[in-house]
């Protein structure tokens, strides 16, 4: 039997070395680009201060009642019990899950493809683009007021236009009103929308696309075969934007509606407000306010849940 030299000893101790420091150097190479938790200490220092220590104030006097002068009295689960017979309550569930449907629906259909067609370069595409996104420079509020004056049933739109709008009065029927709603949150929120997504559309990589104009791959086709699945990390991401802003929808409905005709569309939001600050009953807001952040944080755990968001670990959309 040969002798094995020191040489090769050498040469299969670099080698082993090499092999136990594979594991290390993988490891390494996973965290190139995650900067550590430092970095995020600031944020995190924010948030807790400006989020969660609100969160704490609200729970607790959520066990308490306070007219907002004086000192909060406890009643300990009082309010609670009050609010699971509180019918208002329940319908203003009902509808903010209702509005927010409504808002999910025809944000998406309206800015999906519009945002994809943003992404081209099509003649004078930036100039419309420009203009479609003046909602985005606007307020909330100063949105709301205008489309209230707009649509005003004494001087406005549609009273010169009745036979389109009847008698003209859109927030005197719940229906109408709810139809109101829907639409400016559209007006408004649907250009933010379409700018993420045209962003999404422009990180697709063209090769894709030229394969299959090769292949014979219409339009059509390269849009559902291609471009909505390579779009599903900012489909997810753009459904709870708009799952969490619709369930927080505020602004529009104090200036719209007020929450009327009746409570027809008195969503949680407004309601948490009307108890709070206009009947001065904090302990009983702040217990709507409680339901109102859990309702919403199950509802993006469950969307991130059910598409599977927290498993996508590709930097390339859809792959």
């Amino acid at each position: 039997m040969a002798a094995i030299t020191q040489a090769e000893r050498g040469g299969s101790q670099q080698v082993s070395g090499r092999r136990r420091r594979r594991p290390h150097l993988r490891s390494h190479a996973q965290n190139i680009g995650h900067p550590g938790i430092i970095w995020a200490l600031p944020a995190t220092i924010y948030f807790a201060i400006f989020a969660l220590l609100p969160l704490v104030v609200v729970v607790w006097l959520s066990f308490t009642e306070w007219g907002g002068i004086g000192s909060p009295h406890w009643v300990g689960g009082a309010n609670w019990k009050a609010l699971a017979t509180d019918s208002i309550m329940r319908q203003s569930i009902w509808l903010m899950l209702l509005l927010t449907a409504l808002s999910v629906v025809t944000q998406t259909l309206v800015a999906l493809p519009l945002g994809v067609w943003a992404a081209g370069f099509q003649r004078n595409r930036a100039v419309l683009t420009a203009l479609y996104f003046i909602p985005l420079l606007m307020s909330s509020a100063a949105i709301a007021i205008v489309w209230r004056a707009l649509l005003d049933p004494n001087f406005g739109i549609p009273s010169q236009m009745h036979w389109l709008f009847g008698s003209g009065n859109l927030f005197g029927h719940a229906g109408d009103a709810i139809g109101v709603l829907t639409f400016v949150a559209m007006w408004q929120w649907t250009p933010l929308y379409t700018l993420i997504y045209q962003g999404g559309a422009r990180a697709i990589p063209a090769q894709i696309y030229e394969a299959a104009s090769i292949d014979g791959a219409g339009r059509v086709r390269q849009f559902f075969t291609i471009t909505l699945p390579q779009l599903r990390n900012t489909i997810v991401t753009s459904l709870i934007l708009m799952v969490i802003g619709g369930m927080t929808a505020f602004e529009s409905i104090l200036i719209l509606t007020q929450g009327e005709p009746g409570y027809s569309t008195t969503t949680t939001a407004y309601y948490m407000y009307s108890k709070a600050f206009l009947r001065f009953q904090y302990g009983q807001g702040s217990v709507i306010a409680v339901v109102l952040v859990v309702v919403a944080t199950a509802i993006g755990l469950l969307i991130t849940k059910w598409t599977g968001y927290d498993k996508m670990a590709s930097a390339q959309e859809g792959i």
